[in-house]
């Protein structure tokens, strides 16, 4: 039976990049697979509106000095990690299409989840994509073999939309405050932790 890990994250984080490359090198240690479970989270949450758009004048207690600290974070996780990205902080990018169309994949898709999930964070932290851009995200739908048609409809339709908000809740309700976060049996890590420390979330080493 192969095992899974669940990662709570959202595309805009660097740290969940970062994470999910610490996770990928984990993976390839291990001798038996070990699948992801990818439950989406709204970082932008306390910056959006009642329609749904990122009020961005919208107090989020975060100020140029958190982006800072955040970014010497990063940097320093990068060196960790070997790691080649764009070490920028995104803060008006908007993911919650990319979530949708994410989400409809892994309902829809299973099996090629996996290459479209990279391909999104890798258009934003490689390549400093708007990956809020719908056109971006129907053009790595295809790069990856959908139809493009099939995803823009999926981004459109009300019931992923609101079965997205329901995961954000959820993940509230189960306690995560912060991503990305790592759950395996009944134990959790929270940030961009190295490999070892995934080993002993999951090998209990």
């Amino acid at each position: 039976m192969t095992e899974s890990i669940t990662v709570y994250s959202d595309y805009v984080c660097p740290f969940c990049y970062l994470g999910r490359k610490s996770l990928e090198q984990y993976q390839a240690e291990r001798d038996d697979e070990l699948d992801v479970e990818w439950h989406p989270f709204d970082l932008r949450a306390q910056k959006r509106g009642p329609d749904g758009e990122i009020q961005h004048e919208q107090d989020d207690g975060k100020d140029d000095e958190y982006y800072e600290q955040a970014k010497q974070n990063v940097r320093r996780l990068q060196e960790e990690y070997g790691v080649e990205m764009d070490a920028a902080i995104h803060t008006d990018v908007d993911s919650l299409d990319a979530q949708v169309a994410s989400f409809y994949v892994q309902q829809e898709h299973p099996e090629q989840w996996l290459d479209f999930d990279w391909a999104i964070f890798d258009a934003l932290w490689q390549d400093g994509r708007d990956i809020g851009d719908r056109d971006v995200i129907l053009e790595l739908a295809e790069d990856v073999g959908f139809d493009v048609d099939e995803i823009d409809d999926a981004i459109e339709d009300d019931e992923y939309r609101n079965a997205v908000q329901e995961r954000f809740q959820a993940a509230h309700q189960q306690g995560v405050t912060g991503v990305p976060t790592f759950t395996y049996d009944q134990y959790a890590a929270r940030g961009a932790v190295p490999p070892a420390q995934l080993r002993r979330l999951v090998e209990g080493e």
